[in-house]
């Protein structure tokens, strides 16, 4: 039922930031030739879908919940991506959302990447670090102290 719950937000949650509505916003306002730099998206995607996928996997897995506020995990999750990054979820999104600019130029999707940074980052830090600070205690104020919050650090 997990699994089920996990599938059902992915393509909610995720799938309505990363999917519908950038494809909603093709084609809307100006453009700019990307060159070269539009096939970067294609990794872009790839590298994000990856990590947006191995994440969920491991919130279901290692975390026994769901990556929604309504049904989250009962471990504190640290394997995978959240080793480099503590929002690997997000910061997959956020690949994904930089490979639509490039690949399709419109500046609205630069604009909506930036809002969904902007939006991404208050509720990481205004719920969702407090919240798990409660929830977690010590083993998650270890964890803020070793992984940073968007630039992945590899080891």
């Amino acid at each position: 039922m997990t699994a089920l719950k996990s599938l059902l937000f992915l393509i909610a949650a995720p799938g309505m930031v990363a999917g519908y509505i950038p494809l909603v916003l093709l084609r809307r306002g100006s453009q700019v030739e990307t060159g070269f730099l539009a096939y970067l998206a294609i990794p872009l995607w790839l590298i994000g879908g990856a990590i947006l996928l191995w994440s969920f996997w491991n919130f279901l897995i290692e975390g026994r919940g769901t990556p929604a506020p309504i049904d989250p995990p009962k471990e504190l999750v640290v394997a995978g991506f959240y080793r480099y990054v503590r929002n690997p979820m997000y910061f997959g999104v956020l690949l994904i959302l930089i490979g639509y600019f490039l690949w399709f130029g419109f500046w609205s999707l630069l604009a909506y990447t930036a809002f969904a940074f902007i939006a991404t980052h208050l509720f990481v830090t205004l719920y969702e670090e407090p919240t798990l600070k409660k929830k977690f205690g010590k083993s998650y104020e270890d964890y803020l102290k070793k992984v940073p919050r968007w630039i992945p650090k590899f080891k």
